[in-house]
């Protein structure tokens, strides 16, 4: 049985999207910048899913700028506020658990002469409110902290966290690329001013996402051409990857979706949680990502497990896709404080509305053999290491 469980990572496209992508390829390949008959095609479909986008977060339409992605999307927000208003201040504000491209972006502002404060979680991944507001200072220009975590899958309250942003007169960004259409996603219930989006995380095409900016947010483009986007993200549109974009936003949205994988997800943790010296990384029930599962298991290597999943037709991931090839612990479960004997152990599943009961089942009946393989295999190795020592 092959099951493909790292939709963290990237996720199947949706067949139907692909439908509607189709025609953009070899029948409406104009460009939208175009005047005549094939351009005007073009600019109408980058304009229709530019409204699909933005009622799915309650914005405008012209609050949306398409991009290549997630990783885009946040350099664009986080260093474009930060050089447009270095004139009111020089912090930013973020936390030691957002997606590498977040951390590596606040890294290089500091080299630029900006401050970043990163603040700690608790055990469960979460921002303390009140510690989110004693590090803002009147320095502070932008806070960014994630909506839905990638590898622990933890769910913030953005809007208790924006609404004192909002308080502060302090620009408020979330990395919404693991939450969009899992969970609520509303930019003035839940006072966002910028929003990373993308599209190959929820059945749409790779190559394509977007960012919300909010109407009289001061900020410049950083990415400059012929003008496209109004000026703020010049460059050709992908037309047939904002068209498939919307088409995956649009069927995401259903909310029968959400039900089918939080019920997997809580079978498959009620289910490995009954291993020995197992734990769930990150918080259980509703303040979770609908199809994340993070697990550590003590004495056991990560790694090894991936590598067993992997010969039984399983994939998985130790963590973010982004971070796979790091050395060393998660800095994810670092930060939320994981027990050295567990912390190397992990494993993370991540489901979607295409995975079955099946192959849940079948993660289950495997899982608890797997580890116990692995626990023999430590305890054989620790033996001849000891051996080694007294020779």
């Amino acid at each position: 049985m092959n099951v493909y469980l790292d939709n963290g990572a990237s996720t199947m496209l949706d067949p139907d999207v692909f439908e509607a992508m189709r025609p953009y390829f070899i029948e409406r390949y104009g460009n939208a910048s175009s005047t005549h008959r094939f351009g005007r095609e073009a600019k109408e479909a980058l304009e229709k899913a530019r409204v699909t986008i933005a009622k799915s977060i309650n914005a405008k339409p012209e609050e949306i700028v398409f991009t290549s992605g997630g990783t885009e999307s946040n350099n664009f927000a986080i260093k474009s506020i930060a050089f447009t208003n270095k004139d009111k201040g020089n912090h930013i504000i973020t936390t030691k658990i957002e997606h590498k491209c977040i951390l590596n972006s606040c890294k290089w502002l500091e080299s630029q002469g900006f401050a970043v404060t990163y603040l700690d979680v608790d055990e469960e991944g979460f921002v303390g409110p009140e510690d989110l507001e004693k590090a803002i200072t009147d320095k502070t220009i932008l806070v960014s902290i994630i909506h839905g975590n990638n590898e622990i899958g933890t769910i913030q309250d953005i809007a208790t966290l924006g609404k004192i942003c909002g308080e502060h007169g302090v620009y408020f960004h979330t990395d919404a690329c693991q939450s969009y259409t899992k969970t609520e996603l509303d930019v003035n219930k839940q006072n966002l001013d910028l929003v990373t989006l993308n599209s190959h995380k929820i059945h749409g095409p790779k190559g394509v996402g977007a960012l919300y900016i909010r109407s009289g947010t001061k900020i410049n483009p950083w990415q400059h051409g012929g003008g496209h986007e109004r000026g703020m993200r010049s460059g050709t549109e992908n037309i047939h990857g904002i068209v498939g974009f919307a088409e995956a936003v649009k069927i995401g949205m259903n909310k029968i979706h959400v039900k089918h994988m939080t019920r997997l997800r809580n079978k498959l943790i009620k289910a490995i949680l009954q291993i020995p010296d197992s734990r769930l990384n990150g918080p259980n029930g509703d303040r979770r990502l609908c199809n994340n599962a993070n697990f550590s298991f003590r004495s056991v290597d990560g790694e090894g497990i991936g590598g067993y999943l992997d010969q039984k037709g399983v994939c998985s991931s130790t963590g973010s896709a982004c971070s796979e090839k790091d050395k060393g612990p998660s800095y994810v479960l670092k930060a939320i404080g994981v027990p050295e004997d567990y912390i190397n152990g992990s494993v993370r599943l991540t489901l979607s509305r295409f995975t079955t009961e099946e192959e849940i089942d079948y993660i289950i009946k495997i899982m608890p053999d797997i580890i116990k393989t692995l626990r023999r295999a430590s305890v054989f190795d620790k033996v001849v290491d000891f051996v080694k020592k007294i020779q």
